[in-house]
């Protein structure tokens, strides 16, 4: 670490201004306004090609955000894109009436994509071809240079002086024809991201810390899609607590149903059947409907035409042949949890108390959280199983292979290679 970053790390980042006397009220924040009102929905392809022209020859960097229906719609797919470029302005596009934005895609080729949380919003960009080639991560920067709110709002408050309204992140946005308040909340999404990225590039240089997060940005930018998950109803909400394989079998039923039943009315699964209801019937497995309706999800309010479904199912599942059922969760690649380190091999337990102890040290002084610094995962796999030689190349061999950063690996592998040597 250079004496500019040790130096940036003891520094606490401060928001703007200090404190004000304890006899003088704080000026208030003023509540920021879209500089040229709010812009008209983009949902027809006459529009959009203007849009598309606009932003094409349009200068600098450009701000993206998008907007889902997360907890009311099946899936995850954009039903509102916000963008702001210097020359163009802002714009609002709905997906459902442009549903391929690849030629907005193509025109922004080569220009850096300022993002919120870029992970969040990148896949359902990618499927109405909109994927950038570089980007700017402005919550991921906030991360990295110590703020200790990176929400979009605490950031331009602290960053900018300015607060953003409140109160639609959370609403239903594949509502026609959406709200002028929500489309004002949308648009001032994007109002200060250009500023907001450009301090916070200022902040991470001064800190030593830039090259870095390009470094991330780059890794996040050239991600591929993540695979398909396997067996997902595995992920449903209480499924520790069902042990039997047969009752497994009535939680894959059932998921699966209202998988079919959520994607065929376009819905979110949780609106159909909650995972609650699931698994009371999976530990219950009861005989019949009136059985099924005296547990807790299916109420009276549930039609008998649905509780036959669901029992249904639920009978499916009973009649599986023992070698249909399926298996216990399948052991995770990699080490077992740390809590059971101590009995299988209290060496690695060791190995990965030390490494523990000072990777937080350095996120300490790195001003960062630990997990920005190396993931825990990889600090978990490398106390596991370290090289059989330990030497230095050999640490940030493994941990480059792990996906680790060069700035990651430059930082963390000296002192992976201490603690591994003092437990050895």
């Amino acid at each position: 670490m250079t004496d500019a970053q040790e130096t940036a790390a003891d520094t606490s980042l401060r928001t703007t201004g200090g404190a004000p006397p304890d006899d003088v009220a704080p000026a208030p924040i003023p509540l920021l306004e879209p500089r040229e009102g709010i812009p008209p929905v983009v949902a027809t392809d006459d529009a959009l090609a203007k849009v598309i022209a606009a932003f094409a020859a349009a200068t600098g960097p450009v701000a993206v955000d998008a907007e889902r229906a997360s907890g009311y719609r099946y899936g995850q797919r954009a039903y509102l894109v916000q963008l702001r470029r210097e020359g163009a302005g802002s714009t609002l596009i709905d997906p459902v009436g442009c549903p391929d934005l690849s030629g907005l895609g193509e025109a922004l080729s080569g220009t850096e994509w300022i993002l919120h949380a870029a992970t969040q919003d990148l896949p359902c960009l990618r499927e109405i071809g909109m994927i950038p080639s570089s980007l700017f991560d402005t919550e991921l920067a906030g991360r990295l240079a110590g703020f200790p709110r990176v929400g979009l709002g605490a950031m331009v408050e602290n960053v900018l002086g300015y607060a953003l309204e409140k109160g639609h992140s959370a609403v239903d946005w594949s509502t026609r024809p959406l709200p002028d308040p929500w489309l004002r909340y949308a648009a001032l999404d994007v109002e200060l991201l250009i500023d907001l990225r450009d301090a916070l590039e200022k902040e991470l240089d001064r800190q030593g810390k830039l090259e870095w997060a390009r470094e991330e940005f780059e890794a996040i930018a050239s991600a591929p899609p993540a695979p398909p998950r396997q067996d997902p109803w595995r992920r449903t909400s209480g499924m520790h607590k069902v042990r039997r394989r047969r009752q497994m079998a009535v939680v894959r039923e059932l998921w699966n149903v209202r998988d079919q039943v959520a994607r065929r009315r376009d819905v979110s699964p949780g609106k159909v059947l909650g995972d609650g209801a699931i698994v009371e019937a999976a530990l219950a497995l009861p005989v019949n409907v009136q059985a099924l309706t005296a547990l807790p999800g299916f109420g009276h309010r549930m039609g008998r035409r649905q509780l036959e479904q669901w029992q249904t199912a639920v009978d499916r599942a009973k009649a599986l042949p023992d070698n249909e059922l399926p298996q216990p969760g399948a052991q995770l690649a990699g080490p077992p949890p740390p809590r059971a380190w101590a009995d299988k091999d209290p060496a690695a337990a060791a190995r990965l108390s030390a490494a523990r102890a000072a990777v937080s040290e350095l996120a300490e002084r790195l001003n960062m959280p630990q997990e920005n610094l190396i993931t825990p995962d990889t600090v978990r796999r490398v106390c596991w199983e370290p090289p059989k030689n330990l030497t230095p190349s050999a640490v940030e061999d493994l941990l480059a292979g792990y996906g680790a950063r060069r700035w990651q690996i430059e930082q963390v592998a000296p002192l992976l290679v201490r603690a591994l040597a003092a437990q050895a």
